[in-house]
């Protein structure tokens, strides 16, 4: 089902008003075995209550003509992107550049999940940064979005030198098994603007900062790297990159790497741009890079990043490095 109206979620100034519009789930049908083969494993998944967590940021490459000249098109890379996925054996995939024929595609082949993300108005639905969940293990309580504007709930506004129209995706989730409850954000900031990513920043960490008591991560592109004012901007607000918070400072090189992997090492300009955040009462205890290839070949543009992180008793916070 796609999204007639773009979504709202009313917060005055973010914190002062309490009210929410509730947005319907985009959940994928499936054949009847897939859906027959998914109840089986939800069966059994839920029989063992585990507090990890793991999450992958997947910037999957919108399709493009120029990509299929090279032989890097979505149609030669899509069964190897969906076996890396499937690999990792995740609860949470966030997406990136991810188009509606693309999403259409991982929900079949991976029927265990169900998918949530809203999408710039207009007569194609492209979710973009749209999120896949274990249906299985999560119950989904509410999901919506804002867009990182100076009008974040007016679907499809722009702001500041952004290129494009930019938003945030948020699901708020309850663990089958344990009855943990949390949000999960994912988003993609802007390629180009150096102010708008900022801003982008400030407004997501408004948007969020009104649950202060909820465990929330974040995944996502964010197109900067770790020594920049949106990273300043999201630390300030409290929230940790899981990835150094296990693997210490040091930046493991760039995320971004035009399908050419180690290779573009004398091309990269920025480091790591991919991040998974973590905020509140949520403990990273793993965090890598998905180097996988396959003769010279890779699932996209971008090295992916997983991380497993658990739900910390409440009250306790997870102190930045």
């Amino acid at each position: 089902m796609k999204p007639s109206s773009p979504i709202i979620i009313e917060r005055r100034m973010f914190i002062k008003t309490a009210a929410a519009v509730a947005m319907p789930l985009l959940v994928g049908s499936v054949k009847a075995k897939a859906d027959q083969s998914a109840k089986v494993e939800a069966d059994e998944s839920v029989k063992t209550p585990s507090r990890k967590h793991k999450i992958l940021a997947c910037n999957i490459r919108t399709p493009l003509p120029q990509d299929d000249k090279e032989g890097n098109g979505w149609e030669a890379r899509k069964e190897f992107c969906v076996e890396v996925m499937r690999t990792q054996k995740a609860d949470l995939i966030g997406l990136q550049e991810c188009y509606g024929i693309q999403l259409d595609y991982l929900k079949c082949q991976l029927p265990e999940f169900g998918s949530f993300g809203q999408a710039i108005p207009g007569p194609v639905y492209n979710p973009l940064n749209a999120i896949l969940y274990s249906k299985a293990r999560y119950e989904v309580i509410t999901c919506g979005g804002y867009w990182l504007s100076e009008t974040p709930h007016i679907a499809g506004s722009i702001s500041w030198d952004s290129l494009r129209p930019r938003f945030a995706n948020w699901m708020d989730l309850k663990d089958r098994a344990s009855g943990e409850v949390f949000r999960y954000w994912n988003t993609h900031f802007d390629h180009k603007g150096v102010v708008a990513r900022q801003e982008q920043a400030r407004v997501l960490m408004e948007a969020a900062g009104a649950y202060p008591e909820t465990p929330q991560i974040l995944s996502g592109d964010l197109n900067t790297d770790a020594t920049t004012a949106p990273i300043k901007v999201i630390k300030d607000a409290g929230w940790i990159d899981s990835y150094t918070a296990v693997n210490g400072p040091e930046d493991p090189g760039f995320t971004y790497h035009r399908f050419w992997g180690p290779k573009y090492a004398s091309k990269a300009k920025t480091g790591k741009i991919d991040f998974i955040f973590c905020y509140g009462a949520v403990q990273p205890i793993a965090s890598k890079l998905i180097l996988d290839q396959r003769n010279g070949r890779y699932p996209s543009d971008h090295y992916f990043l997983s991380a497993e992180v658990i739900l910390k008793p409440s009250g306790e916070a997870t102190k930045s490095i």
